[in-house]
């Protein structure tokens, strides 16, 4: 069995290329919940979904967020109504939202998000990584904002002081799955803002030291694939690198992958991790996707 840890961005393309080279149903995904919220009544858990419907294959893969080929015609309307969304929810979206918003009344998180991957069709094993509320507060030199507001209703300005979240109980089967792995996938999602609540759930990161982990870098050079995971890493103290993130991931971290465009660091990371291979990370089409899950996978396959 393989098991990934994921966020929203970046991840997603990677689990496309995984279940491409291993049977889906071997693959477990542990996804970060500190994002999860209320939003115009309804909840929303961005990374859960993202994943699911990657899985299912009807992602947005324009956005990487939401069902491909979806109408908005609800957020419009509330718009007009004077009563305007801070997140852009899709129709079909919204009806899977509502779903779980409702089966939440009487199962707890990762029971929802079985039973929607069996309504899709989904294979893998998807997994919140808890069912308590994870809350995450971004510092910023014009005060303190939730996630959401930080990075939709602010577009990430303002400078970013800390980063802070709640730690928490993980999900059944969290822990488990990490520990029966043949081998444990750190994915290419923001370090601290969707990998490091993983991390930080109880139980995990020591679980992580138990087993066979690795992961592939999010930086090219000093810029992150996508969004504000450079400003989060400086608050946190860490360079905004590929050597920053094995920092981070040093104490559990078996095998690291990163970009030739940043090989000149090699040497500096095997300092910390003892084994780097050097590729092409930036996963354009389906053959990239699939290149980058067999490194990852090594002598599994």
């Amino acid at each position: 069995m393989i098991t990934v840890l994921s966020g929203g961005t970046g991840t997603p393309k990677l689990l496309q290329g995984i279940v491409r080279v291993v049977d889906p149903s071997e693959v477990t995904v542990i996804v970060n919940t500190v994002e999860n919220d209320y939003f115009s009544g309804v909840y929303v858990a961005p990374d859960i979904d993202t994943v699911i419907y990657t899985l299912a294959g009807m992602i947005n893969e324009e956005t990487w967020y939401g069902v491909r080929d979806d109408t908005f015609i609800t957020h419009e309307r509330l718009h007009e109504l004077g009563c305007p969304e801070l997140l852009r929810i899709g129709d079909l979206d919204r009806a899977f939202k509502i779903q779980k918003t409702l089966l939440l009344r009487d199962m707890p998180l990762h029971r929802v998000v079985e039973h929607q991957c069996r309504a899709l069709g989904v294979k893998s094993r998807v997994i919140p990584m808890s069912n308590q509320e994870s809350d995450i507060r971004i510092i910023t030199d014009e005060g303190e904002m939730g996630f959401h507001e930080f990075l939709v209703e602010r577009r990430s300005e303002p400078e970013v002081l800390d980063v802070q979240f709640s730690r928490v109980k993980p999900a059944p089967g969290v822990l488990e799955a990490i520990e029966s792995a043949e081998r444990v996938i750190v994915g290419p999602s923001n370090p601290v803002t969707s990998i490091g609540p993983i991390l930080r759930t109880e139980g995990v990161r020591d679980a992580l030291r138990d087993a066979e982990v690795s992961a592939v870098s999010p930086f090219l050079g000093s810029r992150p694939f996508s969004g504000p995971a450079g400003k989060f890493m400086e608050a946190k103290g860490y360079e905004t690198s590929s050597l920053g993130l094995a920092e981070m991931y040093s104490d559990f971290l078996d095998m690291l992958v990163i970009d030739e465009a940043d090989s000149n660091l090699k040497m500096e990371i095997e300092k910390l991790i003892k084994e780097v291979t050097i590729t092409k990370t930036i996963m354009e089409n389906t053959g990239d996707k699939i290149m980058l899950a067999r490194i990852l996978l090594g002598e599994i396959l």
